[in-house]
């Protein structure tokens, strides 16, 4: 577990579920209504943010290198700010499969202690680099991705898949 200001990341556990699911939906619309649709963010947010799915998810943590578990970032009294989710699905590439952060919580560093956390855990499971797909070329998570060093991937041309050294 990792300690930043007042806020704890930590690996989620099952009664976390229905935080984790509601923050990643929050997400989803809050950043990507304008630039993917209604339908297709409701279509999202219908299988990625399913709570029977994340629970799941939760109970595995570790099930194998392609799966690390889900992490949370809480503050004192266990309220879940973000989360974030990867793993090690090929040789020496970590993948960060979800990264988010209550809308209102944005720019107090919450998300780079979740990247980072992620990081460690991709890093102790033999990862050099990590990589992350996005849902469009305007994706809003770039800025946040570009300080942190990810740069387009030559593994997809149309600029949909960022990567950087860990």
């Amino acid at each position: 577990m990792s300690v930043m200001g007042h806020v704890a990341v930590r690996p989620a556990v099952e009664a976390e579920a229905p935080s984790v699911s509601r923050v990643m939906a929050d997400s989803l619309r809050n950043g990507y209504l304008p630039l993917l649709g209604k339908s297709e963010v409701e279509r999202l947010v219908g299988h990625y943010c399913s709570l029977s799915r994340i629970r799941t998810e939760i109970g595995a943590p570790g099930s194998g290198p392609g799966w690390l578990g889900w992490l949370v970032a809480v503050e004192p009294g266990g309220v879940v700010l973000g989360a974030a989710a990867g793993g090690v699905a090929q040789a020496g590439a970590g993948e960060v499969y979800c990264l988010c952060v209550n809308a209102d919580r944005r720019r107090e560093g919450i998300g780079s202690a979740l990247l980072e956390a992620v990081s460690e855990q991709q890093r102790g499971a033999g990862a050099g680099r990590q990589l992350i797909s996005l849902r469009s070329a305007r994706d809003p998570l770039l800025p946040f991705l570009d300080r942190h060093g990810f740069r387009p991937s030559e593994e997809a041309p149309e600029g949909m898949r960022y990567a950087r050294p860990l």
